[in-house]
């Protein structure tokens, strides 16, 4: 009998354009073949790399989002987190979230964002909701969603000549619109929430937080912690 798959540390970015007149978020297509969740319209992000834990913020997570990833949380620190929804957004959309800056020797996987002369700033990014995926599933991953402006963009937000090529169909989405797009269950909740918060794109005091199985969804909230250390 195979072992159930390993609980991954993810993390997730959700840019928000015209947030106080027509929200749009960024979105791209998931390959027809890809193993978890074929097809599906989703936000960039994807699972922590090892480099990601080590890699120093050129600016902190505001404190609230620090101190709520902090609560439950044995695997990775708050600020390999946003590193990591960093770096995928990086990779996914050729997006840049960080402030200017040289970067002599960055892991193998950053040295594209380095040659572009920043570094990963993550004082934008307000951790707005986390989800586990549910048993059953080939892959699972614990995912924090990030929360950020387009506006803290340090590159042209209509540019995706950098991405990829992972996310397909990359385009800002109106909230109006994107449930006519097909989406996995747990993006339908997390765009229900945003939109009830919007135009506030400020860290939330409470984080909604999902796990549970097909039978039963739990939910809770985080209130926040003392947090961690950085890295």
């Amino acid at each position: 009998m195979s072992q159930p798959p390993q609980i991954r540390d993810a993390a997730t970015t959700i840019l928000v354009r015209d947030a106080a007149t027509r929200p749009r978020v960024l979105m791209g297509q998931r390959g027809a073949n890809a193993i978890f969740m074929p097809g599906k319209f989703v936000f960039p992000g994807g699972a922590v790399d090892d480099a990601d834990r080590k890699v120093p913020l050129a600016e902190p997570l505001p404190p609230g989002s620090a101190s709520r990833l902090s609560e439950e949380n044995t695997g990775t620190a708050p600020g390999g987190l946003a590193v990591a929804a960093i770096r995928e957004l990086w990779e996914e959309t050729g997006q840049i979230l960080g402030q200017r800056g040289d970067w002599s020797a960055p892991p193998q996987n950053w040295s594209g964002f380095a040659a572009s002369g920043h570094r990963p700033a993550a004082g934008a990014l307000s951790f707005v909701f986390r989800a586990i995926t549910p048993p059953g599933r080939p892959r699972r991953f614990d995912a924090r969603f990030f929360l950020a402006p387009a506006e803290a963009l340090q590159t042209d937000p209509d540019d995706f000549s950098g991405a990829s090529g992972e996310l397909s169909h990359l385009q800002w989405v109106p909230l109006t619109d994107a449930r006519a797009f097909d989406l996995p269950f747990i993006t339908t909740i997390v765009l229900s929430q945003i939109a009830a918060r919007l135009p506030d794109l400020a860290p939330p005091t409470e984080v909604p937080f999902f796990s549970g199985n097909d039978e039963e969804m739990l939910y809770r909230h985080l209130r926040g912690q003392a947090p961690r250390p950085a890295f």
